[in-house]
C-alpha cells in the first residue's frame, strides 16, 4: 500500500501541466497493478452478532413498541410520500400518551418548569406567586441552584420530603419516611431497579417473579433481561379480571417445582386491563404475600384514573398498615408512581418515585449503591414530580385553576371510558369488560377460525393478525393482546382510550366496521 501511494506521489523534472498530466496518469496505472497482484484481505468476523449477543438482551419482548408500531411507522412515511391509502392519518391508539393524542399540559406544572428551567422568569409578574415559592424551595435545593446539576443519587432531598407528605395525605395520616423514598426516571426504572436486586439463585433455586396474565410487557421483558422465572397468575375475565387468591395459591404451588417464588406484582389499577382492586382483594394479598415470604411491587401508577362510581383507589400501603403490625413490621413493599398518567400525561419528563417500606437496613445500601451507578434521575422529571405531589391548595393563587384543569381531564377519561366500553359491547363478537379505571380498554375478540388458518399461514398469532389488517385498513395502531398474555384459545387487543371525545368515536366505528367486515371476510 506504502509503495502504491508512493508511485502516485512520484513526479521527477520540471513541472509543466502536461508533463504532471503524464507522469500522474503513469504512476497511478502501476500503483494500481501493485494493488491487483496484492491478494485482497477477507473481511473480519463482526465482534458483536446475533449468535454471540447477551442473550437475555435477545430474549427481551415489549409489544407496546414492537412489529406492529414498526409497521405504524412505515405507513406514515408512506402517506408521507404521497401513497394513497383508504385513510389520511395514522391513529397511535397503542400507547398511553396522553399528550401526543392532544391532551393539554397542566397549566400550574408547566409554570413551575419554565421557572426552574430559566429562573430569570422569576421576576417576571407574568407567573404567579404559588409557582414562584415552589420553583425556589426546588431551586434551592439543587446544586448551583440549577436543574442542570446531578442531584444526590435517592433523589433531591426536598422532593423526596414532599413525596412522604404526598403519601401521608393520601393515606389519611399513615406515615411516610423520605428515607424511604427513591425518586426514579419514571416507574419503570424504579421497578426495574429493585427487580435487578431481588432476583438471585440457579436452578430451582432461581428466583420466580409472580405476574398478572393479561400484564404490562415491562414486567416480562425485565424478567428476560434479568434470567429470572417468570410466574404467571391468571385475572379472571369473566368476573371484571378481578384477582383471585386461589389462583394466586395454584401458581405458587406450581412455581415451586422449579424455581423460589419470591416476588408478587400487582398492577392496580389494571394495565391493560382497567380494573380497580377492591379493599378486600388486597388485604388477601397482603395476606398471601405474608404467609408465602413474598416481596410485593406494586405498580400504582393509575392511582389518579378511578372512574367507576363503584370503585375507589386503595393503596397497599395504607391497607398494610391498617391490617396491624403483624403485617405492617414484616412485609416488604415496593410501590411506584409517575408524572407520565394520571391527569397529569408528562410522560417526557420521565418522573417517577418509589417506596419501598422493611427493606433490611444494609439492603438499603446496596439498592442505593445500585442507584447510583446511574448518578441520578434526571432533575427535570424530579421536579415534575414535585409538582404533582405537591400542587396547589385551596387559598393558593392557582387552586381553582388547577383543580378546573385536573377535573376536567379525569371527567372525560371517564366519559371516555363509558363511552368505548359501550359501543364496543354493541359489536358481534367483541365483548369488553367495564373499564373502572387506567387509559385502556381490552376487549375480547372473536376470531373465525379461517383467519386463524391464514395468521398461522404467515406465521402470526392470530390477533397480530387482527391488528395488522386493522392498521392496513383503517390506520389504527392497536396492540394485539398475545404481547401482554392471554389465556389460550382467546384473542384481545388493547386500545387507549385518549384521543379526544369526537376522533375517539371515528375510531371506534372504523374498528366496528372493520371488525364486521373481517367476521364476514373469514366466515
Amino acid at each position: 500500500m506504502q509503495r502504491a501511494a508512493a508511485l502516485v506521489r512520484r513526479g521527477c523534472g520540471p513541472w509543466t501541466p502536461s508533463s504532471w498530466g503524464r507522469s500522474q496518469s503513469s504512476a497511478a496505472a502501476e500503483a494500481s497493478a501493485v494493488l491487483k497482484v496484492r491478494p485482497e484481505r477477507s473481511r473480519r468476523e463482526r465482534i458483536l452478532t446475533l449468535e454471540s449477543m447477551n442473550p437475555q438482551v435477545k430474549a427481551v419482548e415489549y409489544a407496546v413498541r414492537g412489529p406492529i408500531v414498526l409497521k405504524a411507522g412505515e405507513i406514515e412515511l408512506e402517506l408521507q410520500r404521497g401513497i394513497k391509502k383508504p385513510f389520511t392519518e395514522v391513529i397511535r391508539a397503542n400507547i398511553g400518551d396522553a399528550q401526543a393524542m392532544g391532551q393539554q399540559p397542566i397549566t400550574f406544572l408547566r409554570q413551575v418548569m419554565a421557572l426552574c428551567t430559566y429562573p430569570n422568569l422569576l421576576d417576571s409578574p407574568s407567573f404567579p406567586e404559588d409557582a414562584k415559592k415552589r420553583a425556589r424551595r426546588i431551586l434551592q435545593a439543587c446544586g448551583g441552584h440549577s436543574l442542570g446539576s446531578y442531584s444526590a443519587s435517592q433523589g433531591v432531598n426536598c422532593i423526596r420530603e414532599d413525596v412522604a407528605a404526598y403519601i401521608t395525605r393520601r393515606d389519611g395520616g399513615v406515615p411516610a419516611d423520605p428515607d424511604n423514598i427513591y425518586l426514579t426516571t419514571g416507574a419503570s426504572d424504579g421497578i426495574s431497579t429493585i427487580l435487578k436486586i431481588l432476583v438471585s439463585g440457579g436452578g430451582k433455586s432461581r428466583t420466580g417473579v409472580m405476574i398478572p396474565i393479561p400484564q404490562y410487557p415491562l414486567y416480562s421483558a425485565v424478567i428476560s433481561e434479568l434470567d429470572a422465572i417468570q410466574v404467571n397468575y391468571y385475572l379472571d375475565e369473566e368476573n371484571c379480571w378481578a384477582l383471585n387468591v386461589n389462583e394466586l395459591r395454584r401458581a405458587v404451588q406450581e412455581a415451586k417445582d422449579h424455581c423460589d417464588p419470591k416476588v408478587l406484582c400487582i398492577i392496580n389499577p389494571g394495565n391493560p386491563t382497567g380494573q380497580v382492586q377492591s379493599r378486600k382483594c388486597i388485604e388477601d394479598v397482603i395476606h398471601f404475600a405474608w404467609e408465602e415470604k413474598l416481596f410485593l411491587l406494586a405498580d400504582e401508577v393509575y392511582q389518579d384514573n378511578v372512574y367507576s362510581p363503584d370503585c375507589r383507589f386503595h393503596s397497599f400501603k395504607k391497607v398494610l398498615y391498617e391490617m396491624g403490625p403483624e403485617y405492617s413490621s414484616n412485609v416488604e413493599l415496593a410501590s411506584f408512581h409517575s408524572t407520565s398518567k394520571g391527569y397529569m400525561g408528562e410522560c417526557g419528563y420521565r418522573g417517577g418515585y418509589m417506596e419501598v417500606i422493611n427493606l433490611h437496613p444494609e439492603i438499603k445500601g446496596q439498592l442505593v449503591k445500585l442507584l447510583s451507578v446511574r448518578l441520578c434521575p434526571p432533575v427535570s422529571g424530579q421536579a415534575a414530580m414535585d409538582i404533582v405531589v405537591n400542587p396547589p391548595v385551596a387559598g393558593e393563587e392557582s387552586f381553582e385553576q388547577f383543580s378546573r384543569e385536573k377535573e376536567s381531564v379525569l371527567g372525560n377519561l371517564a366519559k371516555k371510558a363509558k363511552l368505548t366500553e359501550d359501543l364496543f359491547n354493541q359489536v358481534p363478537g367483541i365483548h369488553c369488560n367495564p373499564l373502572q379505571g387506567a387509559m385502556y380498554a381490552f376487549p375480547r375478540i372473536f376470531i373465525p377460525v379461517k383467519a386463524v388458518e391464514a395468521a398461522q399461514a404467515h406465521q402470526m398469532a392470530p390477533d397480530m393478525f387482527y391488528c395488522m389488517k386493522l392498521l392496513e385498513e383503517t390506520g389504527i395502531c392497536v396492540v394485539p393482546g398475545s404481547g401482554f398474555g392471554q389465556r389460550e384459545g382467546t384473542y384481545h387487543f388493547r386500545m387507549t382510550i385518549l384521543p379526544p371525545v369526537e376522533k375517539l368515536k371515528t375510531v371506534l366505528q372504523k374498528v366496528k366496521d372493520f371488525h364486521i367486515n373481517f367476521l364476514e371476510k373469514y366466515a
